[in-house]
This record gives structure tokens, C-alpha cells and sequence, in this order.
């Protein structure tokens, strides 16, 4: 009996060990693209890079238009690169919107290596340099899925106009016990992005747009980020939405068009 125990320990700290240094492959699922890939799309747009350090470059697609009424800035989710995120775009620079999207470190054209300190300070780096631009009072931050921690960090620390999170999590702790309850997450987890410290610290106004059928992040995580600070936070259900799937619902684009409107 001993012996089992001890068995059981060793293969439960083996697992450990094994998901600790292979969890990036995990949470992140990004496309690379080479550094000559040109993209192509029927609006106005221009790539940008942001060289955040010496060799580490972030880059961007900025679409634009001719008298924009503000920006923005748009955090996508785990996985592809903003060659397929762009698509999104449209859904914003109809309504006189400029847009920008940018790649993650190991995403696309991006480089670096990944660790959630060097993310969000490339993040607020960008944030920083689009400022130069335009006024905080012009810029939005949007964050979808796993960009909704970055989103929210950044409108923590400066004062954008409107924060709007698209399926955002309560915390990734939270996210990564639902799968792996088993694990201790708090103690091996390397990226634990804090939407929940953060969004209390946000003095702009919240959007939350979130599907009542999300199975990945359940609708759950943005009702309890709604709590923190329910006056500030307006949470936008859409009732049959997934994880996936939100624009191509009319309620989306509906409340997408009325936060742009004010």
C-alpha cells in the first residue's frame, strides 16, 4: 500500500513537471509567418512594426480611414495571427473607426520570446507609441479571448476612452483550474493574467460582450468580472452565442455600432 502511494506521488509530480514546461504549446497556438509574407486586403491599410527592444519587434496591420473618429486597438485571441484576425477589422472602420491589430511575440511576423512580463509591456509599449497619434480620448481597447487580460492591463494603466472585452476570463488561473482542476495551477502556471485585479483599476467605462453558450470560457467568468465594479461595467449578453461564433450574430454587431456611436 505504501508503495502505491509513492507511486502515485511520483507520477503525479512527473505530470506536473511534464505540463510546466509544456504548457505554452497549450495556451498558445500561434501562426508564424515570414518576415517577407505581404499582406493583402481590399481596405486602405499599412503594416506597422514596433521595435519594443533591441532584435524584439512587434507588428501590426493599421487600417485607416480618411477622417477617423478615433482608433482601435485590438488584442486577438490564442491562436492564428493577424493575417486571419484582420477580418475583424471591418466590424470597426465602417463606423469611421481607424483599427489596429497587432501579433503577440511568436506570432506572425512578431518575435521574442513569450513570458506574460514581456507581453504586456510590449502591449503598453504599442499603446504608448499609438498615443503619440491620437488622443486617449480617441482610443478604444478591445480584447478578445486571451487578448481580454492584455486589453484590460492596458486600460488599467492608461485612460482610453472605452474598454470592450470580447469573452474575456475571470482570471486564466480560473480558466486553467476549470480543465485541469487537479493541477496547482497558482504555483506552476506562468502566465496568470489577472483580469479580475486589473478591471478594478480601469477608470474608463466596460464593455462586456459574451455568449450565454460559450463552452470554452463560460459566460460565468464576465457575470463575476461584472460584479468588481458593476457601475462602470455593462455586460452585453448574446443569448446563443458560443466561443467562436459572436459576429455572426445581429445582436453583436448592433452593440458593437452603439458603443461606437458615443
Amino acid at each position: 500500500m505504501f508503495l502505491i502511494v509513492v507511486y502515485i506521488i511520483i507520477g503525479y509530480l512527473l505530470l506536473v513537471a511534464i505540463v510546466y514546461f509544456v504548457q505554452e504549446r497549450f495556451i498558445f497556438k500561434p501562426e508564424k509567418l515570414p518576415q517577407n509574407f505581404e499582406y493583402k486586403y481590399e481596405a486602405p491599410f499599412e503594416e506597422l512594426f514596433f521595435k519594443v527592444a533591441p532584435g524584439i519587434s512587434i507588428n501590426g496591420l493599421h487600417f485607416y480611414c480618411t477622417d477617423p473618429k478615433g482608433l482601435i486597438l485590438y488584442f486577438h485571441g490564442n491562436s492564428r495571427s493577424i493575417k486571419g484576425w484582420a477580418k475583424y477589422a471591418k466590424d470597426f472602420y465602417r463606423y469611421g473607426y481607424d483599427v489596429v491589430l497587432v501579433d503577440y511575440r511568436g506570432f506572425g511576423k512578431s518575435t521574442g520570446k513569450r513570458s506574460e512580463k514581456e507581453m504586456l509591456a510590449d502591449m503598453q509599449f504599442v499603446y504608448k507609441k499609438l498615443n503619440e497619434k491620437y488622443a486617449e480620448h480617441h482610443i478604444l481597447v478591445y480584447g478578445r479571448s486571451l487578448g481580454s487580460g492584455f486589453a484590460t492591463k492596458i486600460a488599467a494603466d492608461n485612460m482610453p476612452r472605452y474598454l470592450i472585452l470580447d469573452a474575456p476570463y475571470f482570471s486564466f488561473i480560473k480558466l486553467m483550474e476549470r480543465f485541469t482542476p487537479f493541477l496547482p495551477h497558482r504555483w506552476f502556471l506562468r502566465y496568470h493574467l489577472r483580469t479580475d485585479r486589473w478591471i478594478s483599476k480601469v477608470n474608463c467605462h466596460t464593455y462586456i460582450i459574451h455568449g450565454t453558450r460559450d463552452r470554452l470560457i463560460p459566460i460565468k467568468h464576465s457575470e463575476n468580472l461584472q460584479k468588481i465594479n458593476p457601475h462602470k461595467i455593462t455586460l452585453i449578453r448574446i443569448h446563443g452565442g458560443g466561443h467562436n461564433n459572436l459576429p455572426s450574430f445581429n445582436e453583436y454587431h448592433n452593440f458593437v455600432r452603439d458603443i461606437l456611436k458615443y
